[in-house]
């Protein structure tokens, strides 16, 4: 009898110890090692890609993209329609999946793909004007038609074969913050125009913004939108 409970205080003493070795080590020692390392060597990744304006303020991250729309005429309207602020360059539509429903004070939108096939709504394997209203098709559509007006101007105007496939549907995430040089460019003429700049100006701030492939062969070139339109509110300050 004396041996079993002897036997159990010490299996349960190295429990117990092995539990506290643990402990320190995966729950103290570990996480601070980790975050030592990340902040030292990658401090700024570490810390969400934080993007900061000239005064130092941050303004967002790199890595989740931004809307930039006008206030709403009534702030207590939740079915009143955003409208773009045209000064600023737009980024890719983010539909996602929707309106928060989760917690209806706040006008989130939640992260993720519409789940919709590319040919959702289409009629005879085209997406056209008579799409039903609320499927992808009506979706792009609708965002193609504002996009060629929005970005047309006394001298420029926007041809529908211009409009890049970034530039009315979102990404699989809904939150990309990065848009295609093609859809960066359309946008410079009505930029250029809202901020009283020379497109040159503007062209040039594009193309200093843009990003190669990754090792020059993986994925697409780019433009982060939020980089970009800080670089702009300079530039119409300077």
């Amino acid at each position: 009898m004396n041996n079993s409970v002897g036997n159990a205080a010490r299996l349960l003493g190295a429990g117990l110890r092995a539990l506290l070795v643990l402990t320190v080590l995966c729950g103290v020692i570990y996480p601070l090692a980790v975050t030592g390392i990340a902040q030292a060597l990658f401090s700024d990744k570490a810390n969400g890609s934080e993007i900061k304006d000239k005064s130092g303020q941050v303004v967002g991250s790199s890595l989740i993209g931004q809307t930039y729309n006008l206030p709403k005429t009534d702030p207590n309207d939740a079915e009143e329609a955003a409208r773009p602020d045209l000064k600023w360059f737009q980024p890719r539509p983010s539909n996602g999946l929707g309106s928060n429903s989760v917690n209806t004070r706040y006008s989130l939108i939640l992260s993720g793909a519409t789940n919709r096939s590319a040919d959702n709504g289409a009629v005879n394997g085209q997406c056209t004007k008579d799409a039903e209203e609320g499927t992808l098709c009506a979706q792009v559509v609708a965002a193609k038609e504002a996009v060629i007006a929005d970005n047309s101007t006394a001298g420029y105007q926007v041809k529908p074969q211009d409009v890049p496939a970034d530039a009315v549907t979102s990404s699989g995430s809904g939150l990309d913050p990065n848009i295609s040089p093609e859809y960066a460019k359309l946008q410079v003429h009505r930029v250029a125009e809202q901020n009283k700049l020379d497109v040159k100006q503007v062209e040039k701030l594009v193309a200093d913004h843009t990003t190669g492939r990754a090792l020059g062969f993986m994925g697409e070139p780019r433009v982060n939108a939020l980089e970009l339109n800080i670089a702009l509110k300079a530039l119409s300050k300077s």
